[in-house]
């Protein structure tokens, strides 16, 4: 089996104030507290769920 691609996602905004579908998204992520860092499969879903919240999270080496 084949090792899968993952990349690391760190929130560094806050969700208050934002759209209700934000807020969702970051917990989609598993992201609901500042400067948490997850790590998240590569795939076409989780990359577009990032750049729906790109002014929130960062991509972390």
């Amino acid at each position: 089996m084949a090792d899968k691609k993952t990349f690391k996602v760190k929130q560094v905004g806050s969700p208050i104030r934002r759209p209700k579908s934000q807020t969702a998204i970051l917990i989609g992520l598993g992201l609901n507290k500042m400067h948490r860092v997850v790590e998240l499969e590569d795939t076409p879903a989780t990359r577009g769920m990032v750049a729906k919240v790109a002014h929130m999270v960062q991509v972390v080496d």
